[in-house]
């Protein structure tokens, strides 16, 4: 269960982690029930990098006056949620803690998970990289992400904790010297991943849901013909034994029956030129990893274990590649369902497999791409230009 919170707003010093997650529009819904109230506000999808069953927040923060915990994490959690019973058949996680690792802003699928999780209940925790806490901390506090905060329901989603994470490192012994003396990281402290979930277990004891919502490849842009020892093996780092460490500190405090989800791509399984610099691997590696942890985690502490298969999206992370948009346009020809994938839809299927309806479903890789990964050729090729395919109707 939640911990109990007061009104309050906190702030958390900062840590480590590189993070990339893809684009988000501005709708959330959580709620597979009979009804889904209140409207939606969608809006354009925006670029990324790289966060409670509560009352929701005014317009903007009560920051003042601001109030310090002794861990610090901008905390805005409200009194408690309601308890009653939803109707139909509903996503429901209230009473539920997630920890969502991987988020720097509010345009990134891992932003568009929170928001799910956060309308259908859950309290929301975040571990942000370092040296990109203090900007989000700030955007936060002031408003900035305020219309982004907005639940189908009209309430704002709250985020209980910041936790500055560098997922890029198990523990302090880890830690390079030169990262130490790095001024992005002068002041920090409990950023690792070990510290960083004994750090959870102090401020809340435990958890129900993990996120992974990393990715960095520092030579994507590369063949994998021409990528060095050490961009391949950062790219593993990052963006798939970073799950490994996650689960591994953070497994201990989740609770038993809960859920861990992290976020893929096709090239892993199919090849995507341009796509480069390891990360084609390092997303087969974390697929690998899914299936194998799905059975030491389900064994061990009766853990869920899933990754979602996300199309293209255009943002920061995908921008990266050079090709975003081509990529969106080969799916809007070729997906069974003709239009552009929201994160939104990311962000829900998330909630789906971190509540009990998924309760039988673990070591699965989810497709959420409108049925991309399912074909076999490109139908807008004009080597089909004489075939009778439905195509969607033009505005």
């Amino acid at each position: 269960m939640a911990a109990t919170a007061t009104p309050s707003t906190q702030l958390v010093t900062p840590k480590p982690c590189i993070y990339a997650s893809r684009g988000i529009s501005r709708s959330s819904f959580a709620c597979f029930g009979n009804e889904t109230k209140g409207t939606s506000l969608t809006t354009k999808l925006r670029s990324s990098s790289f966060t409670p069953a509560t009352q929701s927040l005014s317009k903007t923060y009560d920051f003042n006056p601001l109030k310090f915990g002794k861990r610090g994490g901008i905390k805005a959690m409200a009194g408690a949620s309601d308890k009653q019973p939803l109707p139909g058949l509903p996503v429901d996680l209230r009473g539920k803690r997630a920890f969502i690792a991987g988020i720097a802003d509010d345009n990134g699928y891992g932003w568009a998970i929170a928001k799910s999780l956060a309308a259908a209940g859950a309290e929301i925790l975040v571990g942000t990289w370092v040296p990109a806490l203090n900007i989000f901390e700030t955007s936060l506090r002031r408003g900035k992400f305020d219309e982004s905060r907005v639940l189908p329901d009209g309430s704002l989603m709250e985020i209980t904790k910041v936790y500055p994470l560098d997922a890029v490192y198990d523990c302090p012994e880890d830690v390079p010297e030169d990262v130490k003396a790095n001024k992005r990281y002068a002041g920090s402290s409990n950023w690792t991943v070990k510290e960083v979930a004994e750090s959870v277990k102090q401020d809340f004891g435990t958890i129900d849901i993990l996120v992974h919502s990393l990715a960095n490849g520092p030579e994507v842009v590369k063949p994998l013909l021409e990528t060095s020892r050490y961009g391949y093996l950062a790219a593993i780092s990052a963006s798939s034994y970073s799950f490994v460490s996650l689960l591994k500190h953070f497994a201990p405090i989740m609770n038993p029956g809960g859920a861990t989800i992290s976020l893929t791509y096709i090239a892993s399984e199919k090849i995507i030129p341009g796509y480069g610099g390891g990360m084609s691997s390092a997303k087969a590696a974390l697929e690998s990893d899914t299936k194998v942890l799905a059975f030491e985690a389900g064994r061990k502490h009766n853990i869920r274990v899933n990754t979602i298969s996300a199309g293209p999206l255009r943002s920061r992370a995908a921008k990266a590649i050079g090709f975003i948009d081509m990529m969106i346009d080969y799916s809007l020809e070729n997906a069974p369902l003709q239009k552009e994938l929201t994160a939104d839809e990311v962000g829900n299927a998330a909630a789906f497999l971190a509540s009990p309806l998924a309760s039988a479903i673990t070591g699965a890789v989810v497709y959420v791409d409108n049925g991309l990964n399912a074909m076999g050729v490109g139908v807008d090729s004009p080597v089909f230009r004489d075939l009778d395919i439905p195509r969607a109707q033009q505005s």
